[in-house]
This record gives C-alpha cells, structure tokens and sequence, in this order.
C-alpha cells in the first residue's frame, strides 16, 4: 500500500537511520523530527533537524514511511518538495537534503538561498 502524497519525502536509509536514532537516544513518543529553516549562514538560511514536541498551532504533521516529521509553515514554503537522504561513506555519514527550490548553497554546503 502507497503512503499518501507528503510535502517531504524520506528515503529507505534517512527513515531507517532516524527510527534507529530514535530508539538509541529513547525519544519518547511525544516527540516527532522537526525539520526546519532558520536565517542565518553565508548563504541566507539553514536547515535545522531535532527531535521536539509538535506545536499544533503552527506545525504541519505528516508521517512517511513510519516517521513522523513536524515542520512549521514558514519553514515548509521552503522545504516543500524535498527529500531527506542518509549518506554513510569515507567521506562521512550525515542526513542530505535534497531541495529543488535551493538556488545556490554555500562552498561548506551548510546554507542555502532561494
């Protein structure tokens, strides 16, 4: 059965890693990944991913692929149709995001401008 159409997609990996840190960090159930854009860096904004509490009054909720992710509405203007990835090679481990509406990034790769 497909899961329904989210404005964030998750890779096998990024869902898989995130479940796992969930359980080694004992997250409890209260709290959902938050991905989020604040100003800041070289470029104008960066990304910001943690486990926290929802705040109904200005989160969306969704889950994909059993995750469940909040993300504020200001936040998802610039974050909706990404996908979240989880790399794990010699150059390092870390979560990706892919970002279609990013129009240039920093030369650290840890901000973004639209």
């Amino acid at each position: 059965m497909e899961e329904p159409q989210t404005p964030i997609a998750l890779t096998d990996k990024a869902a898989a890693r995130i479940l796992e840190i969930r359980a080694e960090e004992n997250v409890g159930p209260e709290k959902a990944l938050r991905l989020a854009v604040h100003g800041g860096g070289c470029a104008g904004f960066t990304y910001d991913l943690l486990f926290d509490e929802p705040k109904p009054d200005i989160d969306q909720r969704f889950t994909v692929k059993g995750v469940e992710i909040v993300v504020d509405s200001m936040s998802l203007m610039y974050l909706a149709g990404s996908e979240l990835d989880f790399t794990d090679g010699l150059g390092g481990s870390g979560f990706k995001l892919n970002n279609p509406n990013v129009k240039s990034t920093c030369g650290c790769g840890s901000s973004f401008s639209t």
